[in-house]
């Protein structure tokens, strides 16, 4: 049969922690995460991103819309929770995995983020630019999945950070990979093995973030990117992919990474888990607050421009 043929095009899918939005003028198709019951990467959520991935790839990056075909060139990831790009891990899962010794719970769920991680850092092995928006908090695995895009953009507000070394673990997921990839060694140990939480601002200044731009704006600022990247978009596309394959990401370093952090995780202790059960209430105190708090209206957003790569 005619590989041609066999081509599924992608449409509108819908999803439980996923609200995917295309536009077809730029070609840009959202994953906007709508995460439940806790802005946390659970298994649930996990099997969709890699079925909103699926969808991509076995399309070869095309998009079926009011009957006309359109090519996907650019998928941003960015959250639907006010305030919060992803507080990360699920530590529920975490604590309970550890407390009964369950290095199996541990270890798959360690290959289902690698099976989403790497081919979005991959790009899917298409012509499309992947982008992170980050407004709000991106901890632990959110900073990871936010690292995992070709562009980090982020509002000012926004922090960012590895608390893992607080309950005597460390991100296990892609974490190490990104960064020293990107930044080099020391920069990356710093973030990891300090448990701080850095600013927009401080990780543009590190090279991490790639556009920052005021509250209120990321959305208007993924588009000015994509406007300019556009202009040229086949050579830096080019580019974004001699820039991944020099010093290739493999699943074989992610999954020996994972192997590592399970092992970590095992040894952890009982004063390590209080630790841990600690930030699973400060995430829940920090959601609550964020569901108080009310956000700035688009239009009374500083008409300011970002600033970073692309211009």
């Amino acid at each position: 049969m005619n590989a041609v043929a066999d081509v599924r095009y992608l449409t509108q899918t819908e999803y439980e922690q996923i609200e995917p939005r295309f536009d077809p003028e730029y070609g840009s198709y959202w994953a906007q995460l709508n995460m439940r019951p806790n802005p946390s990467f659970n298994p649930k959520l996990l099997i969709e991103v890699r079925q909103f991935i699926d969808g991509i790839v076995n399309s070869q990056g095309k998009f079926a819309k009011a009957g006309q075909l359109h090519d996907i060139n650019y998928v941003i990831l960015s959250s639907k929770v006010p305030g919060i790009f992803s507080l990360g891990g699920d530590l529920a899962l975490f604590r309970n995995a550890i407390l009964h010794k369950d290095r199996d719970q541990l270890l798959n769920y360690g290959r289902l983020c690698v099976d989403d991680l790497l081919p979005w850092h991959r790009n899917f092995d298409l012509p499309i630019t992947t982008i992170s928006l980050v407004q709000g908090d991106a901890l632990g695995g959110g900073f990871e999945g936010a690292l995992a895009s070709s562009v980090l953009i982020a509002e000012e507000s926004a922090r960012m950070g590895f608390p893992e070394i607080l309950f005597n673990l460390f991100p296990g997921m892609g974490a190490y990979s990104f960064l020293a990839r990107k930044v080099g060694s020391r920069i990356t140990d710093e973030l990891i093995t300090s448990g701080n939480t850095y600013t927009a601002r401080q990780l543009f200044e590190m090279g991490v973030v790639d556009v920052i731009t005021p509250e209120g704006t990321g959305e208007a600022a993924v588009y000015s990117y994509i406007r300019k990247h556009a202009r040229n978009g086949n050579g830096r596309r080019g580019f974004e992919q001699v820039r991944r394959d020099f010093n290739p990401i493999t699943r074989e370093e992610l999954l020996r990474i994972v192997e590592v952090w399970v092992d970590t995780a095992m040894k952890i202790d009982e004063r390590d888990l209080k630790m841990m059960e600690r930030l699973v209430r400060a995430q829940a105190r920090n959601v609550a607050e964020n569901q108080l708090s009310t956000r700035l209206e688009a239009n009374e957003a500083p008409r300011l421009e970002a600033v970073g790569a692309g211009d």
